[in-house]
């Protein structure tokens, strides 16, 4: 039989639980880097000297002409 260590898995259990693990956690920080990307180009977390609202009223009358 094999060996369980404190947690209660053997250690090929370990390692496949942290192989699942290690591709849960790289996928996670993928989709938020790549949505931090979009909200970034979208509207930048820092302002320019205007600051937001002048920016985006010039969004919105530009989008109305």
């Amino acid at each position: 039989m094999a060996e369980k260590s404190l947690s209660g898995l053997t250690e090929e259990e370990a390692k496949e639980f942290h192989r699942i693990y290690r591709a849960s956690f790289l996928t996670f920080v993928v989709i938020a880097v790549v949505a931090h990307v979009l909200v970034w180009s979208w509207r930048p977390w820092l302002p320019s000297v205007q600051g937001y609202t002048t920016s985006l009223l010039d969004t919105v009358t530009a989008f109305l002409a």
